[in-house]
């Protein structure tokens, strides 16, 4: 049991080495940058402070009239000053809020998501900033923006969509960075959640019949989530899906053999994961009203008939969605060469 531990553990970080290649390359200040040193981080604030103290130095002494220009040029001057005081002490903020909150977040995604959230209203707050310390007439200033926003509102309705629907998934979680998703006819595990739009890195898809990955990415509007179903197979409380191995039989085969021998090498791969997975589903299947589902702790051997005259063999198990097509085909291979050496109890149809 040890050793299909390992085998499975070897199999999660060879699957997802080409994702982490793929998150570097797209965003390198991403998921890994929220790591940064304290230091580095208080040094930017302390350069903040100084480039403050000097824009405030100035500040000061052109309210003091020390400064020799004319009146026109000393008031836009110090609009000029005052916006550049609010503009480091927002950015400086910033840094405080990552280093005193947003550090303190442990998980990785939940990390990332926020400081997503803070680098957008940032960039609000610094645009309203700009444009509160630089314009003289409020009114004119007003309605020029309500204009410009009803014409921009009309004109930029898609990419407005994507916006909210960017909200939505940083709040609701539909799907999370490194997810295993269906959205569509898209399938792939999520690399990048921008402010317009997902970045999946394809497995299967047209040219493969497994779900290794197909070295494809795929990008999606933020907006499909609100009208398309979300299919998310990693989700964080549960990220397991089943899977089925299938195996066509004649009638005349020995049927509890077949069963005793699929179970034995499934149970003997993923037996005691699949127990502790079992667990965690019935504890969420408990607080739903579908509680009286019956799930098995044990790899299960169904028989069916099938419409070409055979009997279909079929073993489910659970397993984690990043690993299903290895874990399928290593369990195929050990299967079969189990069943063919017993030929007078196994009768597979010939071609």
């Amino acid at each position: 049991m040890k050793k299909s531990t390992q085998t499975a553990d070897s199999l999660s970080i060879e699957s997802a080495q080409p994702i982490q290649h793929e998150l570097q390359q797209l965003e390198p200040s991403r998921l890994h940058s929220e790591k940064r040193t304290l230091r580095g981080s208080w040094l930017s604030i302390f350069i903040y402070a100084i480039i403050f103290a000097a824009l405030g130095g100035t500040y000061y002494l052109s309210k003091l009239q020390f400064f020799a220009a004319g009146t026109t040029l000393t008031s836009y001057g110090e609009r000029l000053l005052l916006c550049g005081l609010l503009i480091v002490a927002l950015l400086a903020l910033e840094k405080l809020i990552r280093i005193l909150l947003i550090g303190k977040i442990s998980d990785d995604v939940s990390r990332y998501n926020v400081t997503q959230l803070v680098h957008f209203f940032l960039g609000l707050a610094i645009v309203a900033t700009a444009l509160s310390t630089l314009l003289r007439d409020w009114t004119t200033a007003v309605v020029s923006l309500g204009l410009i926003s009803l014409v921009l509102g009309l004109a930029l309705q898609t990419p407005l969509t994507n916006l909210f629907a960017w909200f939505y998934i940083l709040i609701r979680v539909p799907y999370r960075i490194g997810d295993r998703m269906k959205i569509g006819i898209a399938s792939g595990d999520v690399i990048r959640i921008g402010i317009f739009d997902t970045t999946l890195w394809e497995f299967g898809g047209e040219y493969l019949t497994t779900d290794h990955p197909s070295g494809r990415i795929i990008k999606f509007p933020n907006s499909l989530v609100l009208t398309t179903p979300v299919y998310n197979y990693s989700w964080p409380l549960f990220p397991y899906i089943w899977n089925e191995i299938k195996f066509y039989v004649a009638y005349q085969s020995d049927l509890n053999f077949i069963s005793d021998t699929m179970v034995e090498i499934a149970q003997m791969e993923i037996g005691d994961a699949m127990r502790e997975r079992v667990a965690t589903y019935r504890v969420l299947l408990a607080q739903t009203p579908v509680d009286e589902i019956e799930v098995t702790e044990k790899p299960l051997v169904l028989f069916r008939a099938s419409d070409n005259g055979h009997i279909e063999a079929i073993v489910r198990y659970l397993v984690p969605p990043k690993q299903a097509g290895k874990v399928k085909a290593a369990l195929t291979r050990k299967m079969l060469d189990r069943l063919n050496q017993h030929p007078e109890r196994v009768l597979f149809p010939k071609p």
